[in-house]
């Protein structure tokens, strides 16, 4: 199991290939990317995927890469089978095209995943991890799921909720600081109120010079200058679920 002194044994990613080392399964209602480690384990990791849906290799590769620093990993469709936004889609129709596809009407598929992981997977010690669409999932369920142990939000957060500061569980934000989806203003307003109100563990990180998207970047699309960040992300992404989970 890694520890904060050598947080990943996979070297933060570098090593795996984005092959997939997981199967797709079927969970009550919607379908899985399931990958596990070489060795039982009963803590696991939700890993929430973007507006480009589970099936999406950058994401499953995330879920690798717990995977091999110990925990059961799982990538749900949380889009329950609807198309995902797709890279050439008009930007004028995305706000016609979330409608039924809201971060935060997700409780059937977590009560769903969490009963496939107790009872499928000896899964005692749960944590999330999500990325923009998956990063406000994320929030959301640490706002709703105090048995979720710890939350990683990965450029994501909550807007429209009035409960939206009042984690129940350890939640790490982070942020990139050139990020077009969500401007500095609306992260430092958030680590402000969560300061004010939060009563959990928390942290908000911005990180210099880094772009929305950029740490599930796939390892051939990035460039010399950001993969100190990146690997820096990820990093702390591991430890924080190493600590709370």
């Amino acid at each position: 199991m890694a520890n904060e002194s050598n947080p990943c044994p996979c070297d933060l990613g570098d090593k795996i290939e984005y092959g997939g080392l997981g199967q797709e399964v079927q969970m009550e209602h919607i379908k899985a990317y399931v990958v596990k480690p070489t060795s039982p384990t009963d803590k696991a990791v939700i890993v929430i995927h973007d507006i480009f849906g589970w099936q999406l290799p950058n994401t499953r590769y995330m879920a690798d890469m717990l995977a091999a620093d110990g925990y059961i990993a799982v990538c749900p469709d949380f889009f329950v089978g609807k198309e995902p936004w797709s890279p050439a889609g008009d930007w004028s129709k995305f706000q016609e095209w979330l409608q039924d596809k809201k971060p935060t009407t997700i409780n059937k598929e977590v009560d769903a995943v969490l009963n496939y992981l107790k009872e499928q997977c000896g899964a005692k010690r749960i944590g999330t991890v999500g990325f923009c669409w998956g990063g406000v999932a994320t929030h959301y369920i640490a706002l709703q799921y105090p048995e979720v142990k710890a939350g990683v939000s990965v450029y994501g957060i909550v807007r429209e909720r009035e409960d939206r500061y009042a984690l129940k569980s350890p939640t790490l934000f982070i942020f990139a600081e050139v990020d077009q989806v969500i401007p500095l203003d609306q992260v430092n307003a958030l680590e402000a109120k969560l300061k004010e109100k939060c009563t959990v563990e928390h942290q908000v990180k911005i990180f210099p010079g880094q772009t929305h998207g950029f740490v599930h970047r796939k390892r051939e699309d990035i460039n010399p200058a950001d993969k100190p960040y990146i690997q820096e992300a990820r990093k702390d992404m591991l430890n924080w679920l190493n600590k709370y989970c």
